[in-house]
């Protein structure tokens, strides 16, 4: 799309504003989908405007909307620069449904997610943080009003800049790489090395926040678990996850997914089956 300067700036600061509000719809099923919907919203909704004379354009807006409910979980702050690169990728699409892969925009942000989420956690809650509180407290003991002054502005401050030129960078340097990518036909070598590094994402989230164990034993020469561990490490967590994926396949309403867990979870517990 061709926008203006008063339009792109317009669109910069939604991104800006709607990283902040990613969070508001966080959700067990999708974490922050709902809320990276409602920051890419107006872009896709601005692509596929005429739905009303013209199904074909209402089918792709349902697609997009439905493409942005996947999984989604990064740092706010840095998720404006997501938005602005997945709405580059919409208007790419749009622009040439026939040669732009749709795949690629969910590949690209599951790639993104692990990355950035590192990085912005890191930078914001463990270091900008205890930097601005450690020295607000410092003021504040004294007695003085520089110590939430400080605290708030040293927080503020590079969570502003970030995340308004994150949103910024994305979109427009976005739109510059995708279609050189287009232009020279690579986009399926580079959806295939974003493909790549989103399974390595999900397969570290697997390993790191699924932590199931089993104690099961025999005397005390044979432990399964140190068995599975040298067969296949965490092949217990990676089993869960293709359980629940089946569910998830077959249709089962997060609330009973939800309810297995804690149930099987309680009784294999006390079983000890699992720890």
């Amino acid at each position: 799309m061709n926008l203006n300067k008063k339009e792109l700036k317009h669109r910069y600061w939604s991104f800006f504003w709607r990283s902040y509000a990613i969070q508001a719809s966080w959700n067990y099923e999708g974490q922050m989908n709902m809320g990276f919907l409602y920051g890419i919203s107006p872009v896709i909704d601005s692509l596929y405007s005429n739905t009303n004379n013209d199904p074909e354009a209402l089918e792709k807006k349902k697609e997009a909307y439905k493409r942005h409910l996947a999984f989604y979980n990064c740092t706010p702050q840095t998720s404006s620069f997501v938005l602005g690169l997945a709405s580059s990728m919409e208007e790419q699409y749009a622009k040439n449904p026939k040669e732009f892969n749709p795949d690629s925009i969910n590949a690209v942000k599951s790639s993104l997610m692990g990355p950035l989420s590192g990085v912005g956690d890191s930078f914001f809650q463990g270091t900008v943080r205890v930097l601005a509180f450690g020295l607000g407290l410092t003021f504040a003991r004294q007695g003085s009003i520089l110590g939430p002054i400080l605290a708030i502005l040293i927080s503020a401050i590079p969570s502003v800049l970030i995340t308004y030129y994150g949103g910024k960078y994305g979109y427009t340097a976005g739109n510059r790489f995708l279609k050189k990518l287009t232009d020279e036909g690579i986009m399926d070598r580079a959806m295939y090395l974003v493909t790549i590094v989103g399974l390595m994402v999900i397969g570290s989230m697997i390993a790191s926040m699924i932590g199931i164990t089993t104690p099961l034993h025999m005397g005390k020469s044979f432990k399964l678990q140190k068995t599975l561990d040298s067969i296949f490490p965490q092949m217990i967590p990676l089993a869960f996850t293709f359980f629940m994926y089946w569910l998830l396949k077959k249709k089962v309403s997060t609330g009973w997914i939800m309810t297995i867990c804690i149930v099987s979870g309680l009784l294999l517990s006390v079983l000890g089956i699992f720890a």
